[in-house]
Parts: C-alpha cells; structure tokens; sequence
C-alpha cells in the first residue's frame, strides 16, 4: 500500500502560519484520508524573519489530540541538541498521547542547528550511531529491565523509562540518510527512510544500498517504509510555476550523490563537507555560492524531483517515485494556498493511487 503524508516544514514556515492555521491543516489532513503528518525540528529558519517555529514535539502531541487516524512524526528530529534519553521517552509519550499513532524520525543534525548555539557535533556519524544504539535500548527498558551501554560519546548505567509505548516493539524508527555510512545505518537500524531533496534515479540507487545493508544484518525489507519528502505546487500555469520555483529546487538538489547519478560535472572548489558542516542559513556568503553553484543542474533533472503544475501533471511524477521504490509520499505544499492544496490533492491525486479500480490509470 502506498502512503501519503504531509509535512510541516519549511513550506509552512515560510508561510508564517500560526499555530491553529497549523492545527486546523491537520484536521483536514486526518479527514479528507493522508496517512501521517509530520513536523519539522529546527530551532530557526534565519532565512525568513517572519517565520514561526515551533517545538515539534509539543505541536505533535497537540495535532494528536484533534486528530484520529494519521500517524505523526518528526521529519527530522536530531539527538545532537537533546540526550537520546530525551528523544526516547519524547518518542514513546508520543506514541501514547496519540494511542498507537508515534513515529520517530531521526537524522544525524545539521549546522543550521547547532553552529550559532555552540553544541559539540564532532564525528556526527559516529554520535548517530550511538544515539540510535542507546535510544533502542531505553525503547525496551522498564524498571524490571535496566540497561547499560559505554560507547564513545555516551552511556548508560543500570537506567530505565518508566513508559511503555503502545506500537510494539516499538516506535518505527525513520532515518535520514543520504551519504554510505548513514544509508547503512538505515538499514541496520531504521524502520523506514526519509530523504530529501532526491531524483528519482537517485532514489533507485539509494533503495539499493539500504537493501544490501538490511540483508547483511539479517533484516527482512518486507515492511520497511521508503519514504521520500517531495514538494508539490499546484498551478494551472506549470510554466510560470516551475519559474519560481526552480532555483529554489535546484539548490535543494546540489549534492556529490545527485551530480554523481546525473553525469554532472562537480563544481570547482566548492566543498560539500564544509558547507554542511560547518556553515549554516544565517552565512549569507555560503548561500550565494550555493545558490549559484546549484544552477548547474539542468532543468529536466530538477523538474523530475518536483511535482508541480495540475494534478494530472503530478500523478507521472509520482509513479516514477513508486516506480524507484517509494511507498510513503511526505508531501510539502508550496504556494499560498496551503489549506486548498491538502484539499485538492485530496480529492484528486489520492484517490488515483488509493483506488485499485481507478478508471485513470
């Protein structure tokens, strides 16, 4: 079965939407027939003064509240900024508040959130690791089962939660990932994935590497969830649409592993590691190099990481997704118009994948 869920992220933010615009988009959500909804975790986005962002997982357990059916997630949280301890028992609260519906998704962090508040990210992998190692731990432990750990960057002595979550064995797990190491951790320890910023001949090579990863761990891939965070802008002029939107999609896609897939040429001196790592939204500077360097990436390869245009101009793009291997959409509404977006989406491209009998297909 395929998936849909929306996100609220940096389309939301961008918007300024306040917190009950935000709730009442999740109720549409749960009604009209999306699977999951998610939230973003950043604790800034210096790029838009006038956006609002909030604690994901205190705005997740109040879209729990009001909601019935979606599945709720964070897309992404991090355990850089908060113990894992934290991020587990936030996980499982989750779970419980919203009976059953709690998911967590976790990525390594990112400069963005870190840099300006002076947080130690040194050897982000290998703290990723970690940070999955002993939140797995505490999802299983109960004062009658205590659990230790002693690694690099944290342990754990003879400690406990004291809740136990309701999805068993527990709360899925999605992961970001997007370079070998972490693509291998997904699939070592992840229920699902989540990428972002992906073609879908990229994805194909990545669904792959995860697969070859769970095989070597003895992992069945039967009911792992690949999801994908895509952009959709609904427009009846697909044209004037993909002109707003393109340099933004462009520099979204400006990484070694898309440039590698597509045959396209690096960049001369501009260097990933150190942009992602060390430079955040708030340096300008970087952000013009990116921006330029990103232009590099010719229209047809952008456009098919994006659905924008009618619906019936989104649908291929989606089928080319599945066909890549994604069963889980997690979908980011562009344009002014979020709350008629969820709507007609719901009401024309849902029903095309949902119904097996479906006259269009």
């Amino acid at each position: 079965m395929i998936k849909f869920g929306i996100q609220q992220g940096l389309n939301v933010a961008r918007l300024g939407l306040t917190e009950d615009q935000i709730l009442t988009a999740c109720v549409l959500a749960d009604k009209v027939g999306y699977d999951s909804i998610w939230y973003m975790d950043h604790s800034n986005v210096p790029q838009w003064n006038h956006a609002i962002v909030n604690d994901p997982w205190v705005m997740l357990s109040a879209i729990a509240a009001i909601t019935n059916k979606v599945e709720l997630g964070t897309c992404v949280t991090d355990a850089v900024r908060r113990h894992p301890s934290n991020i587990a028992l936030a996980s499982i609260t989750l779970d419980r508040v919203s009976h059953g519906r709690g998911t967590l998704g976790i990525g390594a962090g990112e400069a963005q959130n870190i840099k300006e508040f002076k947080i130690q990210w040194d050897k982000p992998v290998g703290r990723f690791e970690e940070q999955l190692q002993v939140i797995k731990l505490l999802f299983e432990s109960s004062p009658d089962h205590r659990v230790s750990f002693k690694g690099e960057y944290y342990e754990l002595d003879n400690a406990c939660l004291q809740a136990a979550p309701i999805r068993k064995p527990h709360p899925p797990i999605y992961m970001a990932a997007g370079a070998p190491r972490t693509l291998a951790l997904c699939g070592k320890y992840g229920d699902g994935w989540i990428p972002i910023g992906y073609t879908p001949e990229l994805y194909e090579e990545h669904v792959k590497s995860i697969k070859q990863s769970m095989k070597e761990n003895g992992r069945d891939d039967s009911k792992f969830q690949f999801g994908v965070d895509i952009d959709v802008y609904f427009a009846d002029d697909t044209e004037v649409a993909w002109a707003k939107m393109k340099n933004a999609v462009k520099v979204s896609l400006f990484k070694p592993e898309v440039l590698k897939v597509h045959g396209i040429e690096d960049v001369a001196g501009f260097d990933f590691k150190k942009y992602f790592t060390e430079y955040s939204m708030s340096n300008q500077e970087w952000i013009v190099k990116m921006r330029e360097a990103a232009q590099t990436i010719p229209d047809k390869v952008a456009r098919s990481s994006i659905g924008i245009g009618t619906p019936d101009d989104i649908i291929p793009v989606f089928e080319r997704f599945i066909k890549a291997g994604v069963n889980h959409f997690i979908v980011r509404f562009w344009g002014s118009g979020y709350f008629g977006s969820i709507d007609k989406f719901g009401s024309t491209v849902l029903p095309y994948f949902k119904d097996q009998n479906n006259p269009r297909k």
